[in-house]
């Protein structure tokens, strides 16, 4: 069964308690002859004004960096044996403001949803201002998640879809 929601705040208690048990996320691109790439990672994820907002803490590798720049669409598949799962597609773009850096910096520590982030200064030693440390902002406009023991499935669109 599949249903859609009309407001994230519908979906926001599941995908928090399934983001922060699983915690890794396959990101997928696509190169500029449209196959894909999928790589494991661990985005952090905010409610701002009602509509949610992904961080990923990254490096900007020459691979990642030309797919986005080719099509900034990218999916976050993840997945439990339990069969719950969590699909966003979002749309990514890089941010260097440090302000927003020190921001996300934070957000991993307090590890948002629970569960879900990790301490940056394991790999970026100079802090929110290493020059190693890159940021994806990730803005959803399709959020799917799917409760393993019905298989019961809610879809949320942004209002201004990407």
């Amino acid at each position: 069964m599949v249903t859609h929601v009309v407001s994230f705040a519908e979906i926001k208690d599941q995908f928090d308690a399934y983001i922060g048990d699983i915690v890794y996320a396959t990101m997928t691109t696509v190169d500029t002859r449209g196959r894909p790439r999928a790589r494991v990672l661990i985005p952090v994820w905010e409610t701002v004004d009602g509509t949610p907002l992904g961080w990923l803490a990254t490096y900007k590798t020459p691979v990642k960096a030309a797919h986005l720049a080719g099509n900034p669409h990218t999916t976050f598949s993840y997945w439990t044996p339990r069969q719950n799962a969590v699909s966003v597609d979002a749309v990514a773009a890089w941010s260097d403001d440090l302000e927003i850096k020190r921001h996300v910096w934070d957000l991993y520590r307090r590890t948002s949803p629970k569960g879900a982030g990790y301490d940056l200064g394991n790999f970026w030693h100079g802090g929110p201002g290493d020059p190693e440390l890159h940021l994806l902002r990730l803005e959803p406009w399709r959020i799917q998640v799917i409760r393993g023991t019905d298989l019961h499935s809610r879809i949320w669109y942004a209002a201004r879809r990407g």
